[in-house]
């Protein structure tokens, strides 16, 4: 890397150690540690949530869906408007206008205040679990992306960067450090994108091999470029990549079940709302996150992976030797990037990168440490949150667990995948009772905990059986024998005779159009209805368990809302 891309980058960095220098001379307790001393305003809290929400899958998945279908990709980050302005709209008020939460500092406090302790704590720690995954897989993807885009940069190298700027700045500053870096981080993002990363690559597809600053001043230049680059992507891609109608209902349906539920059960968002000023002051933010997922950052983040295709069915990475021979949707926008950014705007896109993976992976770690400390520690030992010895304990507890999500993220993706496991487990384990809890007069600590357990379990096994397409080297003939029931009906019977490459293009093109599980310690095998996701069976589970069992073992009076 050159050194003025490598300045750029220091200087990033150095200036997010800054903000964590800051604040911790400013943090007095653990309300000021995990909520900001409850004094912060709606443009901060919305450009924190949208960054948490959007920043560390933008450049992966929205890119990634851009380049497999086009501009109807954007309808995923449309669930997260719907998202955003539903609990804006029910769980805001519920939550902010409770005077009885107006000490809390995580979202399993309300599963204390509503069921009992012992769901509080398997809240606590369903939610510390999940949140210490995500955060590894933050810091993961983003290191693989970053030295996927900059060959100098190796991929321990670059987790080892991103992981210590992201556990330092956060143990020092706490939530105040993670709302103002992630403001910084979302404007960075956006600029890099906005002013570098679309219009290179729109001007690249066109035909330009190399870029001077030069160009971008002389509108004779800019207007032929444009006009080579809207030929090049209508020529290149098929029409329905630039219609909005090339979705599936299930696609849609995916989508909503993954992501709506989110909005009321992340900790991030919840520790958010409790460091808002008021109600107005979340709800603006909320309503502002919203907009800001969709249509901004959801046009821009699709519309950057259709200019990668283009790149790619143009031979424009060619010249990346077997990398370019072999692109995977996710990393088609990197590529592109890698290929045709000068020097010094590399520098910039670099920090934009680490900007969209930081904003998420710091809040994550907030929130871990949250649970552990309030929702799992305060269970067996009494913690003052305004004593300093608090405070240092927060920060302790940060700091060893973001040592532990970096190491979580150096291992095998095997241990990586159980964890982020967890984080399913969570959103469709704790959905359905914080619904019954807010929403239900009926309370059953009894239906919380089973509902939880269940909800989850069923998620996280079918999302494990799901059989995949077959990996170099693995067992092709096994693998069929389990899936031939499922094979279309002209060569269900003589699949025995084909190649091995025609038998793998064959299970590929299955299981690519159907959800099939295989539950080898049952030795049952079926296909997921409607080829939904696995999510929607574990809400339903957790549904029918909370309602049944809140009918059957209702808590009696003494023990409502946490008494």
């Amino acid at each position: 890397m050159h050194y003025i891309d490598s300045s750029i980058f220091v200087l990033y960095m150095v200036a997010m150690l800054g903000v964590g220098v800051y604040f911790l001379r400013k943090n007095e307790g653990a309300e000021d540690y995990y909520v900001g001393g409850r004094t912060m305003s709606s443009g901060h809290i919305g450009l924190s949530v949208v960054a948490t929400d959007v920043g560390g899958g933008f450049s992966i998945g929205l890119g990634g869906l851009g380049f497999a279908m086009g501009l109807s990709g954007s309808w995923m980050l449309f669930t997260g408007l719907l998202g955003a302005w539903l609990a804006a709209v029910f769980l805001i008020p519920k939550v902010k206008g409770n005077p009885a939460f107006a000490r809390f500092l995580t979202f399993p406090q309300l599963f204390g205040y509503y069921f009992n302790r012992r769901v509080a704590l398997l809240a606590g720690i369903i939610s510390a679990i999940g949140y210490t995954g995500f955060t590894s897989s933050q810091i993961l993807a983003g290191a693989k992306l970053a030295s996927g885009t900059f060959v100098a940069l190796n991929l321990n190298t670059a987790l080892l960067i991103m992981g210590i700027i992201a556990v330092v700045y956060t143990v020092m500053g706490g939530m105040k450090a993670v709302i103002y870096t992630d403001t910084i981080q979302w404007a960075i993002l956006m600029g890099g994108l906005v002013f570098i990363g679309v219009p290179v690559s729109f001007l690249a597809v066109g035909g330009m091999e190399t870029l001077r600053f030069s160009q971008l001043f002389s509108i004779d230049y800019l207007t032929a470029q444009s006009s080579r680059s809207m030929a090049a992507i209508r020529s290149t891609l098929p029409p329905e990549f630039l219609s909005l109608t090339n979705v599936t209902w299930q696609e849609l349906v995916n989508w909503a079940i993954t992501i709506i539920p989110i909005w009321f059960v992340g900790m991030t968002l919840y520790q958010r709302i409790y460091a808002s000023r008021d109600t107005k002051t979340a709800q603006r933010a909320w309503y502002s996150a919203g907009l800001f997922e969709w249509p901004i950052m959801a046009f821009m983040g699709v519309s950057l992976g259709i200019l990668a295709r283009v790149a790619a069915e143009q031979g424009m990475f060619e010249s990346l030797g077997a990398a370019g021979a072999m692109v995977d949707p996710e990393t088609g926008l990197p590529m592109l990037l890698r290929t045709v950014l000068p020097v010094g705007l590399m520098g910039l896109m670099l920090a934009s990168y680490f900007s969209a993976i930081l904003s998420t992976a710091d809040s994550c770690l907030m929130a871990s440490s949250g649970n552990i400390v309030t929702d799992v520690l305060s269970h067996f030992y009494k913690l003052d949150q305004d004593s300093p010895r608090t405070l240092r304990l927060s920060q302790i507890v940060t700091l060893l667990t973001g040592a532990f999500a970096l190491w979580l993220a150096t291992m095998m993706t095997n241990v990586l995948d159980l964890m982020l496991y967890s984080y399913a487990f969570m959103v469709s384990g704790l959905f359905v009772p914080i619904i019954g809890a807010l929403f239900w007069k009926r309370r059953s600590s009894v239906a919380a905990f089973w509902a939880m357990l269940l909800g989850g379990a069923v998620t996280v096994t079918l999302q494990v059986c799901s059989l995949s397409a077959p990996d170099p080297g693995a067992d092709l003939t096994g693998l069929a024998q389990t899936l031939h029931p499922y094979f279309p009906a002209d060569v269900s019977q003589t699949w025995l005779t084909l190649s091995q490459f025609e038998l793998e293009e064959l299970m590929r093109r299955t299981l690519s159009s159907a959800s099939i599980v295989h539950i080898p310690l049952v030795n049952l095998t079926f296909r997921l209805p409607f080829n939904l996701d696995p999510n929607l069976f574990g809400l339903t589970a957790s549904l029918i368990l909370y309602l049944s069992l809140t009918y059957l073992f209702p808590d009696k009076q003494e023990f409502k809302h946490g008494r």
